[in-house]
């Protein structure tokens, strides 16, 4: 069906859509409402934490059993709440030590879209790769994933560093949910991915045909994101994105190079754009080295908070071990603040080269980042270069403009191809 230059009617999943702290609230916000931008209809259908979208854009609330809610995370819920497969689907992985969004989330968007038929033209997952999603093509629906990178890689790499037989039991327990997201890609007929690197993997890890795949970047609003006039630096300063404990951000790599760095410099300190985990590693860390007091996480703050917390940074730090993009490093950029950021990943080709337009290190080496953060604090001439060259790379190659219209492309691809059988 060859839809030419016409409206499409999008349905985009989003099995969670937390905004501030991950890419996928942030990517199905923006994607969202610039798809609407171009002149397309488009309505998010959502699970909990539900995203937080622009008014052009509908809303659809799939509520789940919710168990990893803020105030009472990893709670069981009780049979009077299992109502549907879903539920027991959900409960079910849950008691098996999986995480169970994905599949549950993709089992309701299933039902909610069978009592939809016809409405649609196409349907955009956003990383469930749940096995509704088959159930979905069997509607007659075309179905397209996003792949930002495959949650292989953070199985490996928490594995890897876990400590102890009981720890990598429950790690392989949790990352169950990966060998359904293997078997739901490879069987798509379209995967979007964000950059070469993820690319590679997802072709080698999900085992998805290279000539089923497209790189689509995303974006960011460098209007939107850009210096502020009224902020100033505020001198030792460094501020970085973490999503709680996950091992793939690297944040003990920084919290020790940080320490280090405070030996010559004790001015230096650390703003974290998300929520500390009470009792876990980050805290243990931070306690250990004595950082207390030098180390500030902070969540759920509006969007232009966010911005101003960029502004009064004099060192943007993306620690991690491995990215398939890294929003949080573009955002910094277009913020003109200097990036210095592992080259985990794809985060090189995102990014840039060394010294031109940000700073980089190995992953995993404390004594490195402490080196090059030191060297990045001692020059204020260098900061300033690199800050100015990473706003204009962010400006000459990402838009979310340019990534809905290329991923417009490749939904009339999809919708011309023949349908499998």
């Amino acid at each position: 069906m060859s839809t030419g230059d016409s409206s499409l009617r999008i349905a985009l999943l989003a099995y969670r859509g937390k905004p501030h702290v991950g890419g996928q609230g942030v990517y199905i916000r923006h994607l969202s409402k610039a798809l609407v931008d171009l002149g397309h209809h488009v309505e998010v259908i959502g699970g909990q934490p539900y995203p937080e979208l622009d008014d052009c854009v509908g809303l659809v609330e799939l509520p789940s059993l919710d168990i990893y809610n803020e105030h009472f995370p990893m709670r069981m819920p009780g049979v009077w709440e299992l109502k549907e497969l879903a539920d027991f689907a959900e409960v079910t992985s849950f008691s098996t030590g999986s995480f169970p969004e994905p599949l549950a989330f993709s089992i309701r968007a299933w039902q909610y879209l069978k009592a939809r038929h016809g409405e649609f033209d196409l349907v955009h997952d956003n990383q469930s790769l749940g096995y509704g999603l088959l159930g979905i093509e069997r509607l007659g629906l075309p179905v397209i994933a996003t792949i930002h990178h495959p949650i292989t890689v953070d199985r490996r790499l928490e594995i890897e560093h876990a400590e102890g037989w009981y720890e990598k039991l429950t790690l392989r327990r949790w990352y169950a949910f990966t060998k359904m997201q293997t078997r739901v890609a490879k069987r798509l007929r379209r995967v979007i991915t964000v950059s070469e690197n993820s690319f590679g993997d997802i072709s080698r890890d999900h085992q998805v045909s290279p000539d089923r795949m497209a790189i689509v970047p995303v974006g960011v609003d460098p209007d939107l994101f850009k210096p502020l006039d009224h902020v100033k630096r505020v001198p030792g300063r460094m501020v970085t994105t973490a999503s709680a404990d996950v091992t793939m951000k690297g944040l003990r790599y920084l919290l020790e190079a940080m320490a280090k760095v405070r030996v010559e410099r004790p001015e230096t300190h650390l703003v974290v754009i998300g929520r500390k985990k009470e009792g876990g590693a980050s805290e243990a860390v931070i306690e250990r080295l004595g950082l207390e007091d030098a180390v500030e996480f902070i969540t759920g703050v509006p969007e232009q908070r966010i911005i101003e917390l960029y502004g009064e940074a004099e060192l943007a730090v993306v620690p991690s071990l491995y990215e398939g993009f890294s929003l949080p490093a573009i955002e910094a950029m277009s913020c003109g603040t200097p990036l210095v950021a592992t080259t985990g990943g794809a985060i090189p080709e995102v990014v840039g080269n060394d010294n031109e337009t940000a700073m980089l290190v190995e992953p995993g080496d404390s004594e490195a980042l402490a080196a090059k953060i030191a060297h990045a604090f001692a020059d204020p001439d260098l900061r300033a270069r690199i800050g100015d060259a990473g706003r204009q790379r962010v400006i000459d190659n990402w838009s979310w403009r340019h990534t809905a219209e290329r991923t417009v492309e490749q939904y009339r691809i999809l919708l011309d191809e023949p349908k499998a059988p």
